[in-house]
């Protein structure tokens, strides 16, 4: 099966930063894409941004300019750096693999266990 590992959560002032990481294992034959979604009380899971194989990248409009996702393919793992944190910001942040297991299964998405990132003002 596969597993993801999140870390990098915890309790920031606005205006700081925090590093998040996902650590994918287990029977990966090759991955499509990896991201990070948020989910704040209340309110339903969003998309905060997205790396391809290829490196393309998409981004949430209220998150543009400020976070960066970026990933390394020989750790299986991808990065969102946040800067310039908001309270608005403040969410269970939840990392999305889509990969293949075997080469004659589909690509299905896995989740993380998520993590929790609060903004103070």
């Amino acid at each position: 099966q596969v597993q993801l590992v999140e870390s990098g959560g915890g309790l920031v002032q606005a205006g700081g930063s925090l590093r998040l990481s996902c650590a994918a294992s287990g029977s990966i034959f090759s991955i499509n894409a990896m991201g990070w979604y948020r989910q704040a009380p209340g309110k339903q899971r969003e998309l905060v941004a997205t790396i391809t194989n290829g490196g393309s990248t998409n981004y949430a409009d209220s998150v543009k300019g400020r976070f960066t996702i970026s990933r390394d393919n020989a750790k299986n793992t991808v990065y969102l750096q946040m800067d310039s944190l908001k309270p608005e910001d403040t969410a269970v942040y939840y990392c999305k693999l889509k990969c293949q297991i075997h080469p004659t299964i589909s690509p299905k998405n896995y989740w993380g266990q998520g993590t929790q990132v609060t903004v103070s003002s």
